[in-house]
């Protein structure tokens, strides 16, 4: 009898032993994490005159990153196919002395835009920062209008595509944008436009993707109803390649706006502008024996506020009503990253750009009623 039951219970145990290695490949990972190493190739677009010089070269470059899969932790990943969240770390060389090398590092937002269990197609966007060895020196490196400091913000775009060589190895090409600029805190900045073809291999933790079992979100209790957005900004801009003085730029605004569903924001609103280094412009261009026109500027704005939980990307497209001194067109853009750091308290860096050309990078500070 003792022999009969220990063979039975000798018996389960063999069951649940070879059961158990199923049940654990059956769950799913703490996190679902994929970590990539891609070679990268690039052109320099020649957007300017002045740079034609530079863009005999083609960078050649190498990329790390590793990209964390969100799976409905948050209510914002559902409604966005649940993106991934990347770090990514790059290396340049531009082949030229003038240029020289860069370091960069970002993060990004990798966006599902067609997925199976073996295929997938990505957009990604994202900002960093960049550091050249090599950037503007009047006597030493006069020829690099491209960088006029070494330090640079890094905006990264990609469409990447990824096809499974094995259940964990995916090899992945892409094309993508990278753009590298100071905001014209330093001048001349007319900023790096780099196309590029990137091919590489990445590592799945969790292949297929797998979301969370729960239930959708409920909708944002703010959804449909109307807010008010009060903010002020500031920035420095140097005027010139000669006059290396920082001068201040400040802004107010005041913004309506409206919850249209759980991804978007609607704004439009006024606001006012003092850009200090176009008085100093005047100083040097205008007649003795005329009065100085007012170099403050107001205008209007209609927005959108692309949203991901507390972060949201912002796009503005604005116009002059109060414009004496005519500096530049009659509208301006502006692009940004803004972060609520409570219902009512936000914060933001915003690029204020005239045509395509950056006109001053913006530092602000919110209140939304």
């Amino acid at each position: 009898m003792m022999r009969v039951t220990l063979r039975r219970y000798a018996g389960v145990g063999l069951v649940m032993g070879a059961l158990a290695p199923q049940v654990a490949a059956g769950q799913q990972p703490a996190r679902a994490v994929v970590v990539g190493a891609y070679a990268q190739g690039a052109f320099i677009i020649a957007h300017s005159p002045r740079v034609k010089h530079l863009v005999r070269a083609h960078p050649t470059g190498f990329e790390l990153n590793l990209q964390h899969q969100t799976r409905g932790e948050q209510p914002w990943h559902a409604c966005h196919r649940y993106p991934r969240v990347g770090l990514a770390l790059l290396y340049y060389d531009y082949h030229t002395t003038t240029l020289g090398r860069s370091y960069g590092a970002g993060v990004y937002l990798s966006k599902s835009l067609w997925r199976t269990a073996r295929q997938e197609v990505n957009f990604r966007l994202g900002g960093g920062l960049g550091w050249f060895s090599q950037a503007f020196d009047q006597s030493a490196n006069h020829k690099n209008t491209f960088v006029s400091s070494r330090l640079n913000a890094l905006i990264l775009t990609r469409v990447e595509y990824d096809v499974a060589l094995t259940n964990r190895l995916g090899l992945l090409a892409g094309l993508g944008l990278n753009h590298y600029s100071n905001g014209a805190t330093t001048k001349p900045n007319l900023g790096i436009n780099m196309p590029t073809l990137v091919l590489g291999l990445n590592v799945h933790s969790q292949r297929p993707f797998r979301p969370l079992d729960q239930p959708p979100a409920p909708a944002p209790a703010e959804l449909g109803k109307l807010f008010l957005n009060l903010s002020t900004s500031v920035g420095y801009k140097q005027r010139n390649e000669t006059d290396t003085r920082k001068y201040l730029v400040n802004s107010v605004t005041v913004a309506g706006g409206k919850r249209l569903n759980r991804k978007s924001n609607l704004l439009v609103g006024v606001e006012g502008f003092y850009d200090r280094s176009l008085r100093a412009e005047l100083r040097d261009t205008a007649r003795l024996d005329r009065p100085l026109p007012n170099v403050k500027k107001a205008g209007v704005f209609l927005g959108h506020e692309l949203l991901f939980g507390q972060l949201a990307f912002s796009t503005h497209l604005g116009f002059y009503l109060y414009n004496p001194y005519k500096s530049n067109k009659f509208y301006y853009e502006r692009i940004g990253l803004k972060y609520a750091f409570t219902n009512h308290l936000f914060g933001a860096l915003d690029l204020k750009v005239h045509r395509g050309a950056a006109d001053v990078l913006e530092f602000r500070l919110g209140a939304k009623l």
